[in-house]
């Protein structure tokens, strides 16, 4: 009888506290939401460098509305077309599990919404939090056309990380005195590279070394000795750049809506589509603080922007002081690595790891090895208006030597979920289809590639291994490289030509990273890892958006798997058509 009622506590214990925890996981479902939103794109004046432009907007403002939820609501997004230039808009880093209809890229996933239309993306968060973003997935419009996604823990749920007492979107931009689709299509029109731009910004604002600017200028208040939460996103078009903030370190706890081990640094390093979180504590003396914000450039020979944005760090008490002063106390300026300093970006990213271990992958199924880079396309008629690229040739770009090519009359996704035929093929090579020396010498007969709309065919639940493989072709160069659909882990990384037989030894498969966005060592490589358990048509592509254009890109094809919980979703009845 004893011992019935000793074996009998030890079960009661274990089924209440096995109750208690499906209690806590029903009232967390319970509590998510649906947030209802309404984007209206048109045109606005916005009055930057002292000129007023006709601006692309979102409901008015430069940058676009913040989005705030928590992981596991749902957004229902109604976007209206008020604008004179066709539109779709990108979930940046989203899964959308089973749901491509909402992701966005134009011709991929879905047709644009045309002048005086309307569609209404619908998805769930699920398991994913952190900052993202969202932006135009359309032409040059995502120049204007973004803003901050920011995903809290479920309610009851803290962050892995002590409580900050504030938090601040930080979206870093550039801005053309000029409207960037003109920029766009003069450089399509001539083959060579596009005008760069005028200014860099944050949160929109060129900051104090601008002309017209400082009244715009962002400020980020603080309280001496208080920690707060900077949720920095590259939204540039077309540059990755550093950032820093004077005199102060920042404590990084996430990259990419996914949480790091904590790592203290100066300086960070983003390319366009990457965020980093990072935690500052003000523990200066009371003043003013330059945040600043400039270019890594490791194209070589080529134009870029070398201006530098600021915000402004600005203790409450220094500010006290300046108004009874009736002065303002000049900031101070921090220090920025050299505009191609390609050590202080590797330290920087290299350090970034999951926090703890993780599984990985490690019996491949598809093993693929994608050069990426830039080409040129011999004219048909030289020295004329369009062959303004280099010895009378027009710019492209290509992974493995395809020089990827947009539907015009459907989209990818709907062309393979209607089995219409004739709009792409599912021939896109596994690996270079010639083999050379990809960062060496490289012969000019190997830098014009061909052109076609090729995509690549995954079994769902797969494993699969990419290694992007930079090229010297024009230039080596960092190519940010974005995959929709997914979160993959950075394996490994390196410079030179990837080796199949010794780099494999080096791989981190225990704590790397997990990104959405990744890029190439310029004259390098780097491998990433996922399971393709997200069925659907997911574009891969380089987030620089001279060289999207330009074919920088492919796509997957991700096939069902058993069941409706592994299969696509229907389209939804307002999916525009083309």
């Amino acid at each position: 009888m004893g011992a019935s009622s000793f074996t009998l506590k030890p079960l009661s214990c274990c089924l209440l506290l096995c109750l208690l925890a499906f209690l806590t996981l029903l009232a967390s479902f319970a509590a998510a939401e649906t947030h209802y939103h309404e984007f209206v794109v048109e045109a606005k004046p916005v009055k930057r460098l002292c000129r007023t432009h006709n601006t692309i907007t979102v409901n008015g403002q430069f940058p676009g509305p913040t989005l705030e939820v928590r992981n596991g609501d749902s957004l229902a997004v109604k976007v209206t077309n008020r604008a004179k230039y066709n539109v779709t808009i990108h979930w940046h880093g989203l899964k959308q599990l089973r749901n491509p209809w909402a992701d966005g890229p134009e011709y991929v996933t879905q047709c644009p919404i045309q002048p005086g239309a309307t569609y209404t993306y619908r998805f769930t968060i699920q398991d994913q939090e952190g900052t993202l973003w969202w932006h135009a997935h359309s032409k040059w419009l995502r120049a204007t056309v973004y803003g901050a996604l920011i995903i809290y823990p479920r309610l009851g749920t803290p962050y892995p990380f002590s409580m900050p007492k504030k938090e601040f979107p930080l979206l870093l931009g550039e801005w053309w005195d000029r409207n960037p689709l003109d920029v766009q299509r003069l450089a399509q029109f001539t083959g060579g590279a596009p005008n760069v731009s005028d200014a860099y910004t944050i949160n929109g604002q060129p900051g104090d070394l601008y002309r017209c600017s400082k009244q715009g200028t962002v400020r980020i208040p603080v309280e001496s000795s208080e920690t707060i939460l900077l949720r920095i996103i590259n939204s540039a078009l077309n540059q990755e750049l550093f950032f820093t903030i004077a005199n102060h370190r920042l404590t990084v706890v996430s990259a990419d809506a996914s949480y790091t081990k904590p790592f203290t640094t100066r300086v960070i390093m983003l390319g366009p589509g990457q965020t980093t979180d990072v935690l500052l504590t003000a523990d200066q003396p009371p003043a003013h603080y330059y945040a600043a914000a400039r270019a890594y450039q490791t194209a070589q020979n080529a134009a870029f922007d070398n201006t530098t944005t600021t915000a402004i760090l600005e203790y409450k008490s220094a500010a006290a002081c300046d108004s009874k002063k009736a002065k303002f106390s000049a900031p101070v300026l921090p220090s920025l690595p050299a505009y191609n300093d390609t050590a202080t970006a590797t330290a920087f990213s290299v350090q970034i790891k999951s926090p703890s271990q993780v599984q990985i992958p490690t019996q491949i199924d598809e093993n693929l090895y994608f050069i990426v880079g830039l080409g040129l396309i011999n004219c048909t008629v030289p020295n004329s208006p369009r062959c303004q690229g280099p010895n009378n040739t027009r710019f492209a770009a290509s992974m493995n030597n395809v020089s990827f090519v947009f539907p015009k009359t459907t989209s990818l996704m709907q062309a393979y979920y209607n089995g219409i035929p004739g709009v792409f093929t599912t021939d896109f090579p596994p690996v270079p289809p010639v083999q050379f020396d990809y960062t060496g010498n490289v012969s000019r007969g190997l830098w014009t590639p061909s052109r076609g709309t090729k995509l690549y065919k995954l079994k769902y639940g797969s494993s699969v291994q990419i290694v992007l493989q930079d090229t010297s072709i024009v230039t080596t160069e960092d190519h940010p490289m974005h995959l929709h659909g997914y979160h993959f882990y950075v394996v490994g990384s390196g410079f030179g030509n990837f080796n199949p037989r010794t780099d494999p030894a080096k791989f981190n498969l225990v704590d790397p990273p997990l990104r959405n966005t990744i890029g190439t060592n310029p004259g390098g490589w780097v491998a990433i890892r996922f399971v393709a358990d997200n069925p659907g048509v997911w574009l891969m592509h380089c987030h620089l958006d001279a060289h999207l254009v330009l074919g920088l890109a492919m796509a997957f094809v991700v096939e069902n798997g058993n069941g409706p919980l592994q299969s696509v979703i229907p389209p939804p009845a307002d999916l525009p058509q083309c």
